[in-house]
């Protein structure tokens, strides 16, 4: 599925296909009402392209299939909240950051926030994670969990986790707290008292050695953080 196709652009541009999830609200994430994927990335990747005079066509992929479809050229690069982490960036480049401070955070069922402050409190306990992010590897990393079920999605996580099927959620703090605020998320609720264990920045990122590419984008962030485009977009988005 795309969508997201710019206007058109000037003689000679390129059309750069953008990998993005439709479950990362307010990064990037499906409008039911348009069909479009939308968000505060999708913003980016389309104002960076039209900054470096190309143009931007969205296509819709699973978190967890996002590296995999750029290392096979089904895209160019990808737009989505993917924390730059060293592992990854053994396989693929990453931009000049976009968005910074970007963690992890819990999520428990509404009403039992206890005094959960890290994975140490959860030893025993069933936790869920979404598939394909670092959250998973931490968790497994960590060990001592009754059993870690992973998930496509923030929201079929956080619906299994307010039935009681897992005791809490390991996922993308922003995300979950804007899905939260906007009631995407129901009968869950933020850890007040848990400590990210994972703070980094989120880029724009390419097929690892595509220096030509990587220029162009970093050379189109420039811009957009010069004139306040970024600004305005993060702004936009509430983040």
């Amino acid at each position: 599925m795309a969508a997201g196709l710019l206007a058109a652009a000037p003689a000679g541009a390129e059309t750069l296909k953008v990998g993005a999830t439709s479950t990362g609200i307010p990064f990037t994430f499906l409008d039911v009402k348009t069909g479009k994927i939308e968000g505060m990335m999708v913003d980016v990747a389309n104002a960076v392209a039209k900054a470096s005079g190309d143009q931007a066509e969205i296509t819709q992929t699973v978190f967890s299939a996002l590296i995999p479809s750029l290392t096979t050229k089904k895209i160019d690069f990808i737009s989505a909240a993917m924390i730059q982490t060293p592992a990854r960036a053994e396989v693929v480049d990453f931009t000049d950051p976009v968005y910074d401070k970007y963690g992890d955070g819990l999520i428990v069922k509404q009403g039992e926030t206890a005094d959960i402050k890290s994975l140490d409190d959860l030893q025993g306990k069933t936790l869920g994670v979404q598939a394909g992010t670092v959250y998973y590897n931490i968790a497994t990393k960590k060990g001592g969990f009754k059993a870690i079920r992973t998930y496509d999605s923030i929201a079929d996580m956080a619906r299994d986790l307010a039935l009681g099927r897992i005791d809490a959620g390991l996922g993308d703090k922003p995300i979950m707290a804007y899905q939260i605020k906007t009631g995407n998320l129901k009968g869950v609720e933020l850890a007040p008292h848990y400590v990210s264990i994972q703070v980094g920045h989120i880029s724009l990122v390419v097929r690892k050695g595509d220096a030509k590419l990587l220029k162009t984008l970093n050379a189109g962030i420039a811009k957009i953080k010069a004139n306040g485009d970024l600004d305005k977009i993060i702004a936009k988005w509430g983040i």
